[in-house]
């Protein structure tokens, strides 16, 4: 190539390296880092998290000082009359009396009261603190979960795009043995029988094409719905993938681990501390509660008031109070209808409903945590296995293959190599991918799973 083409070509061959959708397939850590930026459950349990510490403000506050005013202002207007006797020169006379006032009002109230003693706001404010402790643990259970979700479903884009490769090899080869077959029965060799059987495989091929391009597509469409951009091309697991058994290598230890540390577990056990919290605070309706009130009132007024007896005769007048009281209050609970026994019963069912939830969530981590471990043993032998068998299916398709073309193999040996040779490579793709991912979930039940286990199995793509 001239130096003047190389010169042309240069800026454009930087142009398309620059372009993210063709800088080179995306990674793991990258289909990560556009999750956490954009992943609707991880922001939901974030909302929920800042949500719930506000509780823990709100049940402080009610045992903190309070302070409260008031203004109001008043008027009022009244007329009266009436006839009464008056002594005069002249003896006894009648006269009407009539009288009007008009009277206005202001009054300002301070009010500084401090609860002294109430056993229900106080374990109100330990509840709030528990299902603060509750949410901050399910935050980290969801961010621990982001990691699973994302490898899973990354992994799930990787091991249908497998499977339609060898969808397509599988389709591709049944084609050629239908041509082959064809051939043969043109020239006499074969009977139609072969040619319909090889055409029956390839059609069931071509079927099985079709499905494994659209479980392809909705893959990707998952992996897109946690990551909020579309999966474009994707890096694959090398070959050369380490299978190690879990460390330590003892199943009740991660057992253990997991009972001690994971954040969902811990959670639950959150949610139980706080209802037995709603407990204490329902049976302290039943207690005296003591507070402290200092009160200051301000009430100036004025009026006008008309009179007329015989003659008119008006006033003007001004008053003013002011009034400061300091005081303690105690409020002694006798009767409330039977509404704080019922709390109290009501309490301590939703505390017998979190301490099975409890339970069961215990159960299930312990039968998920052994389940992972066995996996990844299994696992391991698993890919083994399943390695030297696509070795041995393509040896015995080649072999078959060889037999049939001398006439020592027929037509349905040959079709039934090949679909061996498809179920192999299949379940090889998915043990291997199946091994990586129960090796992260062994993690997550133990409440290990982080950034850097991540970046270990990146470390496995190419």
């Amino acid at each position: 190539m001239s130096r003047p083409m190389i010169r042309t070509l240069l800026p454009f061959a930087v142009a398309l390296a620059l372009l993210p959708g063709l800088a080179g397939a995306e990674d793991l850590l990258q289909a990560y880092q556009q999750a956490r930026d954009s992943d609707p459950v991880l922001a939901q349990a974030g909302a929920q998290q800042r949500a719930t510490q506000e509780g823990i403000t709100q049940a402080r506050a009610l045992l903190l000082p309070q302070i409260a005013a008031s203004y109001s202002y008043s008027k009022s207007h009244g007329t009266s009359s009436s006839t009464q006797p008056f002594s005069t020169n002249t003896g006894f006379q009648i006269f009407n009396f009539t009288s009007s006032s008009s009277n206005y009002g202001t009054t300002l109230q301070g009010t500084l009261s401090q609860t002294l003693f109430d056993f229900s706001k106080w374990s109100n404010y330990k509840s709030s603190k528990a299902l603060a402790a509750s949410q901050d643990a399910s935050y980290e259970s969801q961010a621990q979960n982001l990691y699973l979700r994302v490898a899973t479903a990354y992994f799930a884009v990787l091991t249908a795009r497998d499977q339609l490769s060898f969808a397509e090899s599988n389709e591709k080869a049944l084609a050629s043995q239908l041509d082959q077959a064809q051939q043969r029965f043109n020239v006499g060799l074969a009977a139609i029988t072969d040619v319909n059987q090889a055409k029956a495989q390839h059609d069931a091929a071509v079927a099985t094409v079709i499905s494994s391009r659209n479980a392809l597509d909705d893959a990707r469409e998952a992996l897109t719905q946690i990551t909020g951009k579309p999966a474009t091309d994707l890096r694959v697991l090398r070959n050369d993938i380490p299978m190690l058994p879990p460390t330590p290598s003892d199943q009740e230890a991660w057992v253990n681990q997991a009972l001690a540390q994971n954040p969902a577990l811990l959670a639950q056990q959150q949610q139980v501390r706080s209802a037995n919290d709603s407990i204490s605070a329902a049976r302290a309706g039943h207690l005296p509660t003591l507070s402290a009130q200092l009160t200051y009132t301000r009430a100036p007024g004025w009026g006008d008031q008309t009179s007329r007896l015989g003659g008119i005769g008006a006033y003007h007048t001004n008053n003013m109070s002011r009034d400061t009281a300091i005081g303690v209050v105690l409020s002694v609970p006798i009767f409330s209808g039977g509404a704080t026994q019922s709390r109290v019963r009501q309490a301590i069912d939703q505390r017998d409903v979190q301490q099975d939830v409890l339970e069961q969530d215990r159960r299930a981590l312990v039968r998920n945590t052994r389940n992972a471990y066995r996996s990844i043993i299994a696992g391991i032998s698993s890919v083994e296995a399943n390695r030297q068998a696509v070795v041995s299916a393509r040896s015995s398709l080649d072999a078959t293959q060889a037999g049939y073309e001398v006439g020592t193999q027929t037509i349905v040996d040959v079709l039934l190599a090949q679909q061996t040779l498809f179920q192999a490579e299949s379940a090889y793709s998915l043990a291997r991918h199946s091994l990586v991912i129960n090796q992260l979930t062994l993690k997550a039940d133990a409440g290990t799973l982080g950034y850097k286990d991540l970046e270990q199995v990146n470390a496995l793509l190419k």
